[in-house]
């Protein structure tokens, strides 16, 4: 079988008695042997071997107790060179006591693994993959589309995950009225800023005062880092990242050297840039950000279309940043002809009254809110 000449001279000759005619006890006995051999050498065992090991495996699990299957999981599922075949059958096993543990741990499963056993198992399984110490976007894409909220929840709150622009659009979504899943999500460091923003504006006044303080400890570096960059937001400073800091700095300095102009903006929002579009509109429009911010994240466009008549912008570069705030919905789409029409139509003195206007509402609610 070319196992290591260390292993017990009469294991073969008990394996196969073990196989043929032995008791459920005597195969546990068994398998308890084999795992002990083969995790005292799996340092030094060839693919080769380790193929010879999962052949074992597989003929000593066939019939056995699913105690006896789990602790096989519990042992092997740490260990990177465990056999392969071995650990998909008990990834996919519907026990979740056998399962659990390679699907949290074990380094053998790879994205295509994970993606099939989450699309087609039970929550349990779904909840042993977002524990795991990595998980890609691709993965995390399925656990938000079929987890319930326990296993959504779990994978948002583990730090190793990452999500995909679509991840993140569906978790805000799924947050509106769980004030659990819009804390875990605004609490992650690497959430999209224009996906914080949704769900800022979504969320409760309890998990808005959760989240502010929990992002407290930054908030004095952050907004001394804005005041410098010349973009004091107007909204909770601590929200606001480094990168989006860094994002406002470059814009002022296009700016400043006259260098942002129209194709800039529209580079910007066609790679999906959302802060450095953001500051772009605030800087050429003379707008406070959160304005700019806020319009970005409302569900009619009939702002943006104000500020980017305003900044002079062709309807080429309006679609842009309009397609950038998210993926489009069918009913969104189809509107966009409609769009088109009205931005056209739309004349620049029109849109700068209404820019005044809005300006002045604003000066007033400052005073009101200041006596």
């Amino acid at each position: 079988m070319g196992f290591r000449a260390t292993r017990p001279a009469n294991l073969l000759v008990e394996l196969q008695t073990a196989l043929e005619h032995g008791t459920v006890a005597r195969r546990v006995e068994t398998l308890r042997r084999v795992t002990d051999l083969f995790l005292h050498g799996v340092v030094d065992y060839t693919d080769e071997q380790i193929g010879v090991f999962d052949d074992v495996f597989h003929c000593l699990i066939a019939e056995i107790e699913i105690s006896a299957k789990a602790n096989l999981a519990d042992r092997l599922a740490p260990v990177p060179k465990a056999p392969p075949r071995l650990i998909y059958t008990l990834a996919f096993d519907d026990r979740i006591e056998v399962a659990a543990p390679v699907l949290t741990q074990s380094e053998r499963l790879d994205d295509a693994m994970l993606i099939e056993n989450a699309r087609s198992k039970s929550q349990g399984h779904l909840l042993a993959i977002s524990k795991r110490k990595t998980l890609s976007g691709a993965v995390t894409d399925v656990l938000v589309e079929r987890g319930d909220n326990v296993v959504v929840e779990s994978a948002v709150s583990n730090p190793g995950a990452e999500f995909s622009e679509n991840g993140f659009t569906r978790l805000v979504s799924r947050a509106e009225g769980n004030d659990k899943l819009a804390t875990c999500l605004g609490s992650r460091r690497n959430i999209p800023r224009h996906h914080y923003l949704k769900l800022i504006a979504r969320a409760s006044d309890s998990v808005r005062a959760r989240l502010e303080a929990a992002g407290s400890q930054h908030a004095d570096d952050i907004a001394s880092a804005v005041r410098d960059a010349a973009f004091e937001a107007g909204h909770a400073v601590g929200v606001v990242t480094d990168q989006t800091v860094a994002a406002h700095r470059l814009v002022k300095s296009l700016f400043d050297d006259g260098r942002l102009d129209e194709q800039q903006i529209a580079a910007f929002a066609s790679a999906g840039r959302f802060d450095e579009t953001n500051a772009a509109l605030s800087m050429c429009a003379n707008v406070p950000i959160e304005t700019v911010e806020h319009m970005m994240i409302e569900a009619h466009s009939e702002g943006l279309m104000v500020l980017a008549k305003v900044t002079g912008l062709s309807w080429a570069s309006l679609k842009l940043i309009l397609s950038m705030r998210g993926n489009l919905s069918a009913d969104e789409q189809a509107a966009m002809e409609q769009q088109r029409v009205s931005y056209e139509m739309l004349r620049p003195s029109t849109a700068q009254q209404v820019l005044r206007f809005h300006r002045m509402r604003q000066t007033s609610a400052q005073i009101g809110a200041s006596t």
